[in-house]
């Protein structure tokens, strides 16, 4: 959408992957850097308002989520806020706990379309990017896509349309994806462990996967994988074990996906239309590391929606009450049970589960032609 290319040339090949350098696996960077290649938006005077990638984005104004982490391991929730507009001052805190974990919801696209207003009636940008969160929340959540989220999300946009209106700007609304009903959690890590092609290691804290020290491994994203295969003598029998297992659609080359980029793995996984992958690589819950119960995007080697959803209020009251007493605490109240994720994305889907873009003056129909149709609106 961004550079009008591949991923095998802009390198975004998921969430996260495998950092082969330093042998780690990263989700959710959010360095502007990542993406390769030219962007729709260099060179145009800019407000880039939650989108993904944006910390050091070439852009004139940007505000994005960004926690301040102390030495103690202790961390305050906050947003770089780049728009000279005060927004925290402004609209208050942002609600990151509305942003993800068991809580999200409304109030953080709410808080993004208001800040976004406020940017674009001051700073009158040439482009406005806007990412608005919500849908992506109870339609994991639950097998039936409720029209309230729709409307409730409608109504984020339209303080974000009137700010447009009142500037003289044109609107274009996109959506990435569509989420699909899931019943079915897939474990490939699982699978690759029984087989001896995955490593562990045991401490204080769990087991913790070693990446560097295995054969192979999965990085599972909704209902993709990428099977990084660091024992070339095995890459036959990774793929024939993948296609035994139950919930996966297809192991292919990533090239036959145009994923065929250095950060990929050996092979892609696809998953059946009714299931998604989870990243769980221990095979007994006593062992599972520390941060599985955490809501912790950045240390799981994989996307675990099951962050969306809570073990217990009680549990989460007793933890919040340590917080408030300076006690060391861990917010451990997420389930290990993926057969409460109940919607996922990743497939080619139908064309009405698919990537939307509504604008003016024929908008393309797939998102390579995004970049060029903007810089049709732009000019």
């Amino acid at each position: 959408m961004l550079t009008g290319k591949m991923p095998r040339d802009h390198g975004i090949v998921g969430n996260g992957w495998y950092f082969r350098e330093t042998a780690e696996i990263r989700f959710w960077q959010q360095h502007n850097a990542l993406i390769q290649g030219d962007k729709f938006y260099d060179g145009v005077e800019t407000a880039k308002m939650f989108w993904w990638f944006n910390q050091s984005a070439p852009v004139r104004w940007s505000c994005t989520p960004k926690p301040h982490y102390g030495c103690d391991g202790s961390k305050a929730f906050d947003v770089l806020d780049f728009t000279d507009c005060n927004l925290t001052q402004k609209l208050g805190p942002f609600p990151f706990f509305a942003f993800w974990g068991p809580g999200a919801g409304l109030a953080s696209s709410k808080w993004i379309a208001e800040a976004t207003a406020m940017v674009m009636r001051k700073q009158k940008p040439q482009l406005s990017m806007v990412y608005l969160p919500h849908l992506d929340y109870d339609y994991q959540r639950f097998p039936d896509h409720d029209p309230q989220r729709v409307a409730e999300v409608d109504a984020c946009a339209g303080l974000v349309i009137d700010a447009a209106d009142e500037i003289g700007a044109e609107v274009v609304v996109v959506s990435e994806y569509g989420l699909v009903p899931v019943n079915k959690a897939v474990m490939i890590n699982q699978h690759l462990r029984r087989a001896g092609m995955l490593t562990v290691r045991n401490g204080p804290f769990g087991e913790m996967l070693m990446p560097g020290e295995s054969r192979a491994f999965a990085v599972v994203d909704h209902q993709l994988a990428h099977l990084y295969v660091n024992d070339p003598t095995v890459l036959g029998e990774v793929r024939k074990l993948l296609e035994s297992i139950d919930g996966i659609a297809s192991v292919v080359a990533p090239g036959d996906l145009q994923l065929d980029h250095p950060r990929s793995g050996e092979w892609i996984a696809l998953a059946e239309p009714d299931a998604w992958f989870a990243y769980y690589y221990w095979l007994d819950d006593s062992q599972a590391p520390d941060f599985a119960r955490c809501v912790d995007i950045h240390r799981k080697p994989g996307y675990d929606p099951c962050e969306l959803f809570m073990t217990s209020k009680v549990r989460a009251g007793i933890r919040l009450a340590q917080k408030k007493l300076g006690m060391r605490y861990k917010m451990d109240v997420i389930p290990l049970d993926p057969t409460l994720v109940r919607g996922s994305h990743g497939l080619h889907p139908a064309a009405e589960d698919g990537p939307m873009i509504l604008g003016p003056d024929s908008p393309p129909d797939q998102m390579a032609g995004f970049k060029d149709y903007l810089g049709r609106l732009l000019a």
